[in-house]
C-alpha cells in the first residue's frame, strides 16, 4: 500500500490531538511574557527530527527487548487514553518534570510536543499504518506547531480561551476513540499468534 489520505488523515488526528498545540498557546505565551525566546522554525524542525528518528529506531529498541509491536502498541493504546482522559476531565496523571533549560528545546519541544505519548502513538501506529503515511501526517503536524508558535497572539484572539478548552475536550474524546481501536485490533492480532 502506497499514500493513503485516510491513514495520513488518521495520523494527523491522533498527533494533533497529543501534541496540543493549540491547548499549550497559553504555556507559549508565559514564555514570551517571561522574556524567554521561543524559536518556532527551530521547535518545529527539531520536534520533527526527533519524532521521525525514534520512529525508525523505536522499532530496534522494541527488538533489543523482544517486544513486538503488537505488544507495544497495546500498551501504547493504554498511554493514550490515560492521555484522553486527561484532556476530558481535566486531571493530571502525567506530571512534566522535565529538567530547566533551553526554551525551544526543554520543555517546548521535549516534552510538550515530542513527548512520551507521541513517541508512544508513533510505534504504536506503525503496527497499523504505512511509515510513509506517519510522516506526512508528521510533517503536516510540525507545519501547525510552527504556523501556532510564529502566530501565538493572533491565534489567542481567534479561539479565545473557551475555543481552547472546547478544542481540548473534543479531541479527548476523539483520542479516546481511537485508543479503544488500536487496543482492539492489536489485541486480536496477538491473540491470533498465541493460538498457532
Amino acid at each position: 500500500m502506497g499514500i493513503s489520505f485516510t491513514q495520513i488523515l488518521s495520523v494527523f488526528v491522533v498527533l494533533f490531538a497529543l501534541i496540543d498545540v493549540l491547548g499549550s498557546v497559553p504555556i507559549f505565551l508565559n514564555f514570551q511574557q517571561k522574556g524567554e525566546d521561543v524559536n518556532p522554525k527551530q521547535a518545529a524542525v527539531y520536534s520533527f527530527v526527533i519524532m521521525t528518528a525514534f520512529l525508525f529506531v523505536g522499532e530496534l529498541i522494541l527488538h533489543l527487548f523482544n517486544v513486538d509491536v503488537s505488544s507495544f502498541a497495546i500498551a501504547g493504546a493504554l498511554v493514550i487514553f490515560i492521555i484522553s482522559v486527561e484532556m476530558i476531565f481535566g486531571i493530571e496523571v502525567f506530571r512534566n518534570d522535565a529538567p530547566p533549560g533551553s526554551t525551544t528545546l526543554v520543555p517546548i519541544v521535549f516534552p510538550l510536543i515530542a513527548g512520551p505519548g507521541t513517541f508512544t502513538a508513533l510505534l504504536s501506529m506503525r503496527a497499523e499504518f504505512q511509515v510513509s503515511n506517519i510522516i506526512i501526517g508528521l510533517l503536516f503536524n510540525m507545519i501547525i506547531v510552527f504556523l501556532v508558535l510564529k502566530n501565538l497572539k493572533f491565534v489567542k484572539r481567534l479561539l479565545g480561551v473557551g475555543g481552547v478548552y472546547v478544542m481540548r475536550k473534543f479531541f479527548g474524546i476523539i483520542l479516546m476513540g481511537i485508543a479503544v481501536k488500536l487496543f482492539t485490533s492489536n489485541l486480536h492480532i496477538l491473540l491470533q499468534s498465541f493460538s498457532q
